[in-house]
């Protein structure tokens, strides 16, 4: 399996005429290693793989870390480096741009100044972007996780129950039923704090009548989930049943639409055209979805703008909604697996609006 990922990005190294590649993502690491830990570099080569950590790993890494050779630094990492891999003479060095900071470029510069470091982006999340099945069911198994504590939650959604307490249940259930932890902050956002799209759970006491938007995902093996539903405290009034209804319309014109070699853009397009066909398109503020592995938000973006396309293996999330200032809003959310010529939706809790 790690050996197979190496060999694809090692492919992708080759393509850019680089000459090693630098990497300091830590998902990346996994990606690429199986290490689980906080504090790694690994460095490739053509032939040659380096895997730098820490004293506090040595054990660890000794168990989870494939297809390298182990170096526990004494002092720094960067410094560990430069005692065990010789550079030649502008050698062409691919870095992350997008993980490493400033003042590490700096301190790379100083222990390296004989090479040329290429700043590159998304090198190996564009590998990742395609899951195997191993991470599919890793992502798989999150889902069911979420889905039994997302059936737990509804039977303490009423009138006088505070948010916070129900993203506390969240995270409760989660690690009870065997994930690692949430996959990001639980999202309780009942009423008009429904038309916030990323609201923090507050205090705030669910009322009769309040639709109560629920964004709610495990990780497990490393890997995230992400699930949302909207659910009615009660007799929801016309409007917000209605916007429900155009949600759910929307986000079942885009599966039908979910296969191999479609554009990521064309799937924005769908569900952005079939809300603002019903009139509430100014009210769909963000992009339809993003995919999901061992990050919670990677490739394939699916939004408006991107460039990608969705490929046998992509794992994405589907999330239309309409928020409404001072009035609510409505989300719904499945992840999908996109298989060949169709999909699979991960998630086994219905779309419609529960009525508690």
């Amino acid at each position: 399996m790690f050996t197979r990922r190496l060999e694809a990005v090692k492919q992708k190294i080759t393509e850019s005429r680089l000459h090693g590649f630098f990497i300091t993502s830590l998902p990346n690491i996994r990606y690429l290693t199986g290490f689980t830990g906080s504090n790694a570099i690994l460095f490739l080569t053509p032939d040659r793989n380096f895997f730098f950590t820490d004293g506090r790993y040595e054990s660890q890494s000794s168990e989870e870390v494939k297809d390298a050779r182990v170096i526990i630094a004494k002092g720094s990492l960067l410094e560990a480096f430069a005692h065990n891999v010789s550079l030649k003479a502008k050698d062409r060095i691919g870095i992350e741009a997008g993980s490493v900071s400033v003042a590490a470029f700096n301190n790379m510069k100083k222990i390296a100044r004989h090479v040329r470091f290429a700043p590159t982006v998304a090198v190996i999340e564009e590998v990742r972007a395609c899951k195997d099945e191993s991470e599919i069911e890793s992502i798989k198994q999150a889902s069911k996780i979420t889905d039994r504590v997302f059936n737990k939650i509804l039977a303490i959604l009423k009138p006088g129950t505070k948010e916070l307490e129900v993203a506390a249940e969240i995270s409760y259930w989660h690690r009870l039923f065997g994930a690692e932890s949430d996959a990001f902050e639980p999202i309780v956002a009942s009423g008009v704090r429904g038309a916030f799209p990323h609201a923090r759970a507050s205090s705030n006491k669910i009322k009769r009548g309040d639709l109560v938007t629920i964004d709610l995902g495990c990780r497990l093996n490393g890997y995230h989930c992400d699930l949302t539903r909207t659910v009615s405290i009660g007799k929801p009034s016309p409007q917000m049943k209605k916007i429900h209804a155009i949600v759910l319309e929307a986000i079942e014109r885009v599966l039908e639409q979910a296969r191999d070699g479609v554009q990521a853009r064309f799937m924005d397009s769908v569900a952005r055209s079939s809300i603002r066909a019903r009139g509430y398109g100014k009210y769909f503020c963000h992009s339809l979805g993003h995919g999901l592995g061992l990050e919670v938000h990677e490739l394939p973006r699916v939004s408006g703008r991107s460039k990608d396309v969705l490929q046998n293996g992509s794992v994405l999330t589907l999330e239309p909604g309409i928020y409404i200032p001072h009035v609510g809003g409505v989300r719904i959310e499945d992840d999908v697996v996109i298989r060949g010529d169709g999909k699979e939706v991960l998630s086994s809790i219905p779309r419609e609006l529960v009525i508690l």
